[in-house]
């Protein structure tokens, strides 16, 4: 797997299996005074404290891993905040069978560096088993099928609390969902029960049934992770960064071919260089023209961009205006 593409003059690539320690204040003393934070410490110590408190609150706690930029920012909070011991929870996928083959191999890879648990959850037998009829169409998304997988893990594992990587400025739904976002014993979401969460105190009392997901770097935006992932040189799949691919237009969207999606005669297949702001399902998530092969130049894309990665890229969330509100209030992620 490709490491991500850094400047010449940065180090190299961040060591999984080697944390990072802040070198740079090793054998200095500095007056309280002069002792401050920049942003994104505080939005790593605060992801790092909601960390901690799923692990002290609930008992069976899991992360939620897609092999994305903000799951794969997620183990690396994890990583500092419970190393040098092994995580508290497991790490769960679940896969559609449409996944990018690219984040498929950057999961097995990452999960095989940390040497954590993976539970893996797949759609393609919850179909079978459930006997679900799968979508039709052009771009036959199993998106919404994940829901059912999802709780069903969630049965089997007696998990309580699932730690997700969504973020309030992806998408409006998200945006009024609290950190810890209590679902009932069928994994439903009612955004009008709410709970408070004032002065960073986050209460994770629950009933028999019921399971929390929580959201430590709900508080991040998109330009937040890319600079935390240049900052914390973190590895990435290779798709994030701009390359040669085989897509076709749908609707002013750039989408690549694959088995799971079916061309119309009219279709017109070409070459161009794109690359990924979200990685979802192959069937739902669309490229974006790009010249970023590195950090730096996607950073300069996401500070020029007038829309939302979920808003340019994702095909499911046009569904509807409450496309994923309606999925969050069935059980989804």
């Amino acid at each position: 797997m490709l490491q991500s593409p850094i400047n010449a003059k940065e180090e190299q690539p961040f060591v999984w299996s080697r944390l990072r320690h802040e070198d740079e204040f090793e054998n200095k003393k500095y007056p309280m005074s002069q002792y401050h934070l920049d942003y994104l410490q505080q939005l790593e110590s605060e992801a790092i404290h909601i960390m901690r408190e799923v692990a002290g609150q609930f008992e069976r706690p899991a992360l939620l891993f897609s092999g994305g930029k903000d799951s794969i920012t997620l183990v690396h909070l994890a990583l500092k905040a419970f190393r040098p011991g092994k995580f508290p929870f497991p790490l769960v996928h679940i896969d559609t069978g449409h996944n990018f083959p690219e984040a498929l191999a950057f999961r097995d890879k990452l999960v095989n560096e940390i040497g954590e648990k993976l539970v893996i959850g797949s759609v393609e037998a919850t179909i079978k088993e459930k006997h679900l009829t799968e979508p039709k169409g052009k771009f036959a998304s199993r998106n919404a099928l994940q829901t059912f997988t999802l709780l069903d893990i969630i049965e089997e594992y007696k998990f309580d609390a699932l730690i997700g990587g969504a973020r309030r400025d992806e998408e409006k739904a998200r945006a009024k969902e609290r950190i810890f976002s209590v679902r009932d014993e069928f994994g439903q979401w009612d955004p009008k029960l709410q709970r408070p969460e004032l002065w960073n105190i986050y209460n994770g009392k629950i009933h028999k049934g019921e399971n929390v997901r929580a959201f430590p770097i709900s508080n991040w935006t998109e330009l937040d992770i890319w600079n935390y992932i240049k900052r914390e040189r973190i590895e990435l799949p290779s798709i994030y960064f701009a390359h040669e691919r085989e897509v076709i237009e749908h609707e002013g969207q750039f989408v690549s071919l694959s088995e799971h999606i079916k061309l119309d005669p009219t279709d017109k297949i070409f070459k161009t260089r794109v690359r990924y702001r979200t990685v979802g399902d192959m069937t739902c998530t669309a490229a974006v023209k790009s010249n970023a092969d590195d950090i730096d130049g996607i950073i300069k894309e996401i500070i020029a961009a007038k829309t939302s990665e979920r808003g340019e890229t994702r095909i499911d969330d046009r569904v509807s205006e409450a496309a994923m509100e309606d999925r969050k209030k069935g059980g989804y992620f």
